[in-house]
């Protein structure tokens, strides 16, 4: 019969908090880095504009018109970029009707395609910004300025373009340099975030450290020095532990004197009995069945107050019980009833051996199956015992008869009635089956080597 408890694993509260912070951080400064180069690149982007704007006021203020030519000439250019064949700055003039009358020098080798920069009408006073792409130069902004110029008659634009090469560039080279002052803060904000993290966590691993004290045994309450957060649980899980060691007292306490007041009726009507036998006209068989039915009684009263008494126990309130003293000062009584038998006990007893309980719920447990060892064994007994981390495991063997197969599985049914135990097979081993279920532990019957029952039993989990 195996109780065990499944577990869903869960991440700690501390990881939780990394993981959520972590992943805010992030989407933090992405949106944070999203938002600066796009407010960059808006700020250049109208430096662009301001400065295309300025050149073309530049083109405006030296240019003079040629009536010859019905066009301009332009005795100094404001710019020297303006002269420099392919610079990256192109001026332009235009007419009302698309024509071009006056490019700077800068731009003789520059295609462009069909005026996409000159509107379809020409406002005076009027500035307009765009871009285009070129197949040589890339992509270029513009800037377009209208005027009416009276000696001509005519409207004109006044076109000033501009490579986006190198505000390209600038735009890159700020993204880079973003992202690494970026990732530097990330990795700055999310040591810091641990930390601070693992800091304002520390009263609560403390107080799981106090639990755990508590559970090995080594205080019997948790420290006070708690913040004012953490103070009403810590003081409400003192006055629960304080509460259930106080009823697990009385209850005993209760319980025992119960048994008391049992059992001495029992003996005297057992005392009665005899005398009754020695001066009344009873028959063998009747003095024999009263006998056997009183000690039955006894039996299931006792059965049912250990099943009572074990019920609801809890390891976390328990200390650690080492198992080899107890299981010697069991078998030292136990050889001292059956030293008719002389039997040969053999015990391997791992010295770190403890059991998470109270101390005499494996006294109990371990004298039945003793017990039963001693009484249905021919001439020997080999106890061990053994520990994996909080796990004990314990193994009896005698050479007797053994439990015969067909009646492992009904012996082993949790909560099987005393009354209801087969004659020969004792209620030993029943008491045994509830304190080990009581504490979700597993209890198993098989054959020995020796022919004998071989007892299987572990406590924790």
């Amino acid at each position: 019969m195996s109780l065990s408890n499944t577990t869903e694993k869960n991440y700690s509260l501390q990881t939780r908090l990394v993981l959520a912070f972590g992943l805010l951080l992030i989407l933090f400064l992405g949106l944070a880095a999203m938002v600066l180069v796009r407010a960059y690149r808006e700020s250049v982007v109208a430096g662009v504009e301001e400065r295309l704007q300025l050149q073309v006021y530049a083109l405006l203020g030296v240019a003079e018109p040629d009536p010859e030519v019905d066009g301009f000439f332009l005795p100094e250019l404001p710019e020297a970029r303006f002269s420099q064949i392919d610079s990256g700055l192109y001026g332009f003039i235009i007419d009302s009707e698309g024509n071009e009358v006056w490019r700077s020098p800068s731009a003789l080798n520059l295609n462009l395609p069909q005026n996409r920069f000159v509107v379809e009408e020409i406002i005076p006073g009027q500035t307009l910004f765009g871009s285009l792409e070129t197949a040589d130069q890339g992509q270029l902004s513009w800037a377009s300025y209208g005027i009416f110029w009276e000696t001509l008659d005519q409207n004109y634009n006044f076109v000033v373009m501009e490579s986006n090469a190198p505000t390209n560039a600038q735009i890159r080279q700020f993204t880079s340099n973003l992202s690494i002052w970026f990732s530097v803060l990330a990795v700055f904000l999310s040591v810091a975030q641990y930390l601070l993290l693992r800091w304002g966590m520390r009263p609560l691993q403390k107080l799981a450290a106090d639990v755990s004290a508590i559970e090995a045994g080594d205080q019997d309450q948790l420290q006070t020095n708690y913040p004012i957060e953490l103070l009403p649980v810590t003081q409400n899980l003192n006055i629960l532990i304080k509460s259930e060691r106080d009823r697990q007292g009385r209850y005993r306490t209760t319980l025992g004197d119960l048994a008391h007041s049992l059992k001495t009726p029992l003996a005297v009507l057992s005392t009665a009995l005899q005398e009754l036998k020695q001066t009344h006209n009873f028959t063998e068989q009747h003095s024999l069945d009263m006998a056997e039915q009183l000690n039955r009684m006894d039996q299931i009263v006792s059965y049912q107050l250990k099943r009572a008494v074990k019920s609801n126990q809890t390891k976390l309130l328990s200390r650690p019980v080492p198992v080899a003293p107890v299981l010697n000062r069991i078998l030292g009584a136990l050889n001292k009833v059956y030293r008719d038998k002389n039997m040969a006990v053999v015990c391997e007893l791992a010295d770190n051996a403890v059991f998470y309980g109270e101390e005499s719920d494996l006294m109990e447990l371990c004298g039945n199956l003793l017990d039963n060892a001693f009484k249905y064994g021919v001439s020997k007994v080999k106890v061990s015992a053994s520990q994996k981390k909080k796990v004990l495991q314990m193994e009896i063997n005698d050479d007797g008869a053994g439990i015969a197969e067909s009646d492992r599985n009904w012996v082993l049914e949790r909560g099987a009635r005393a009354d209801t135990i087969k004659s020969g097979q004792g209620i030993g081993l029943a008491v045994a089956v509830e304190i080990v279920s009581s504490y979700g532990g597993e209890i198993q019957i098989d054959q020995n080597d020796w022919g004998g029952a071989r007892i299987k039993v572990r406590l924790g989990q």
